[in-house]
């Protein structure tokens, strides 16, 4: 469902910004677009090329796709609702999504194309580049948290716990909850490893302006070249898929989770009002859009790095900054002990 929204949003977001249009005539104000496309794709044949390794060339698609979806899986979606509740849930999202790389690596390999091989050598030394400072920003958060539950760091984020009041002392506004009850209030170097994670997700995704392992103008696409219908179709819907998931991440760990931003103000006590399951559904939902809708705005405005300028910025400049961050954290943590 993410997808079909997901799709239309970017073209007429990316038309907004560049003044044309996007799709008008399919639907109204084209939002059948989607559905057009996914209907065209669901009647494509599976071209196998000749050459190809076909028994990687089939899995990579799948593998791809259900390493990010069962990403999902312990990302806590309200007060007690989350899939499955791991202590170790943070450790197995990233985990799991890793595996992401061994699948672009078969669709590189297996399509036995010059382009395809480019694309997925370009995007496994991308994402394992990028994962070591998005790594840093996260266990900057683990280390004021104490935690790697998601759903408990999502609790320590809001109005009924305890920690927040612990942690939260140095703004002396406590009481207040809502939005000064987030880690990147709570901590103010947390605003840093929050940007650092984001710009690492740009690439985990495979993002403009990281978007070199699927450059159009170099590599007809990269890695997924030779793929075709409903192949192409799970190779794209992982795409989206890992931008909500990296998005929604990011809102756990950083901006209150499925907390509200309002906050209690002497007798009129917003964050409790809208503290709930369904209010918390509603706001990690909002959130995660907004970060979406930012992915989006960044990648039809910037331009393409260069692979120079792309592992100059994660080696020598984000994972320096992350690898400050996490030491600060844990000054932080002792100085609050």
């Amino acid at each position: 469902m993410f997808a079909l929204f997901g799709v239309y949003a970017e073209r007429k977001v990316s038309a907004f910004i560049q003044d044309r249009l996007g799709p008008t005539e399919t639907g109204k104000y084209g939002s059948l677009q989607t559905f057009a496309d996914i209907l065209k794709m669901l009647q494509k044949e599976l071209i196998t090329p000749a050459a190809a390794d076909k028994l990687l060339f089939m899995l990579a698609p799948a593998i791809i796709f259900i390493a990010v979806y069962m990403g999902f899986a312990a990302l806590p979606w309200g007060p007690g609702l989350v899939p499955a509740n791991l202590n170790l849930g943070l450790y197995y999202v990233f985990a799991i999504i890793s595996i992401e790389t061994l699948g672009i690596l078969m669709a590189g390999w297996g399509s036995n194309n010059k382009y395809s091989i480019l694309g997925a050598m370009r995007s496994a030394a991308q994402i394992i580049s990028y994962e070591i400072p998005a790594g840093f920003a996260i266990i900057s958060v683990v280390m004021i948290a104490q935690t790697l539950n998601l759903q408990q760091i999502s609790a320590q984020q809001g109005i009924l716990s305890t920690e927040t009041i612990k942690f939260s002392g140095f703004w002396d506004v406590t009481s207040t909850g809502g939005f000064f009850a987030w880690n990147v209030f709570r901590a103010p170097h947390l605003l840093i490893a929050f940007v650092i994670y984001f710009i690492a997700s740009l690439a985990e995704s495979n993002r403009a302006p990281f978007d070199i392992p699927e450059a159009e103008s170099e590599l007809v696409a990269g890695f997924h070249t030779e793929y075709t219908g409903l192949r192409f179709a799970l190779v794209f819907l992982a795409e989206y898929s890992m931008m909500f998931l990296v998005s929604m991440v990011g809102v756990i760990l950083f901006l209150g989770a499925w907390n509200t931003p309002l906050p209690n103000v002497g007798p009129v006590h917003l964050a409790t009002w809208t503290t709930g399951a369904g209010w918390g559904i509603l706001w990690i939902v909002m959130k995660t859009l907004a970060l979406v809708a930012v992915q989006m705005w960044i990648r039809w405005t910037l331009p393409r790095f260069r692979v120079d300028q792309l592992m100059t910025l994660c080696w020598k400049v984000l994972t320096p900054l992350a690898f400050a961050c996490m030491l600060i954290s844990g000054i932080w943590r002792l100085w609050l002990m």
